[in-house]
């Protein structure tokens, strides 16, 4: 597949991006190399990387825990101390392996030590490949508050190799679909109407799809590097859905959601919001719920979620002045941001979830 040219850095795709980072490294006088992982990206995505690099550098290998619960200041002190204790220098060059969680944590690691080193990545799920290693966030979570501390810095390059998603866990292959589904109903119609002839989700032969969604990220990125304005459409489905991502992460009575499974929940409720608002029509509502819900279960949530749901919105990114900003689709493809929605809808929109 031809590679993607980013905002100053470029998106490449199976081997040849093998052959970029190579012709990369021998460009760069790097004085040693990083590669941080999780604990599951290094037993099982590691083995398969190393024999791909072709350098004399001194490699490192860096370890922390897997988990959304380690996506913290904590673990980036650990691994600055760690950097530190191995001799990196700004000459150094971080290479982030794994998902979105090494994908955020690592590019905000790298960016910030020494006031920022080089760094490049290689993701390791669907969710990380079409949207967390793409466009520049970097970031940790703040507690359970999602990505509240982080940069916009891009990576050197992002090597996007599709036989890593054969290690990956079928629950968390529909995490990673729901951003691409939400590509499609942001940006992008003809995308989203592929989603709906899959009876059954077919991971097999992904590489197309995976690209376009990441040609869709990319576009919109490329007009708005740092999120005043189209950018913005990329947290459709987000400001519901990472308030109930956290919310569920720190009730210990509640089993922890992926990303993904908190997502396709909040564009559910934002589709409602946008029909109620006649931004949508009732067959592209149906449509929009009906295929979402074939997809992932059902979350159980009880009267007694929806007030703490509700008050975690004040901390989502997309607020000004103390303002809740929702971003809604209009029609299917298209997208209105800054919009202002009262709690009685959104109480209106948990309703309608569970019928």
């Amino acid at each position: 597949m031809q590679s993607i040219q980013a905002n100053s850095y470029p998106i490449h795709f199976n081997e040849k991006g093998y052959e970029a980072l190579n012709f990369h490294l021998k460009e760069n006088k790097y004085s040693n190399l990083f590669i941080i992982v999780d604990s599951n990206t290094n037993e099982f995505c590691l083995p398969n990387f190393l024999p791909y690099l072709e350098t004399d550098l001194t490699i490192e290998i860096i370890e922390f825990d897997a988990g959304e619960e380690n996506k913290n200041i904590e673990t980036c002190v650990q691994i600055w101390n760690v950097l530190t204790e191995l001799g990196a220098d700004r000459k150094s060059l971080v290479i982030n392996l794994g998902g979105g969680v090494v994908t955020d944590l690592g590019g905000f690691v790298a960016s910030t030590f020494k006031r920022g080193i080089d760094f490049v990545h290689v993701p390791t799920t669907l969710l990380s490949m079409v949207d967390a290693s793409v466009g520049g966030k970097n970031g940790v979570d703040l507690g359970n508050l999602k990505n509240q501390i982080g940069v916009i810095n891009v990576p050197k390059m992002v090597l996007i190799d599709t036989q890593y998603l054969e290690t990956v866990p079928q629950n968390e292959m529909r995490s990673g679909l729901a951003e691409m589904l939400k590509h499609g109903l942001i940006y992008d119609k003809k995308y989203w109407e592929q989603f709906l002839d899959l009876k059954i989700i077919d991971f097999a032969d992904f590489d197309t799809l995976i690209y376009r969604s990441v040609e869709i990220k990319n576009e919109i990125v490329l007009q708005d590097p740092t999120e005043k304005n189209i950018r913005k459409a990329l947290n459709f489905g987000h400001t519901l859905g990472h308030a109930i991502e956290s919310y569920f992460l720190e009730n210990e009575n509640k089993t922890t959601l992926l990303h993904g499974e908190a997502i396709a929940v909040g564009m559910i409720l934002e589709s409602f919001i946008s029909l109620d608002k006649k931004l949508i029509n009732k067959e592209e509502y149906s449509e929009i719920k009906s295929c979402i819900k074939s997809i992932y279960d059902d979350i159980i949530f009880e009267e007694k979620d929806i007030e703490p749901i509700l008050e975690l919105l004040i901390h989502d990114k997309k607020n000004e002045y103390g303002n809740i900003q929702f971003v809604l689709i209009e029609g299917i493809g298209k997208i209105k941001i800054n919009q202002s929605v009262e709690n009685e809808l959104i109480l209106k929109a948990f309703l309608d979830y569970k019928s």
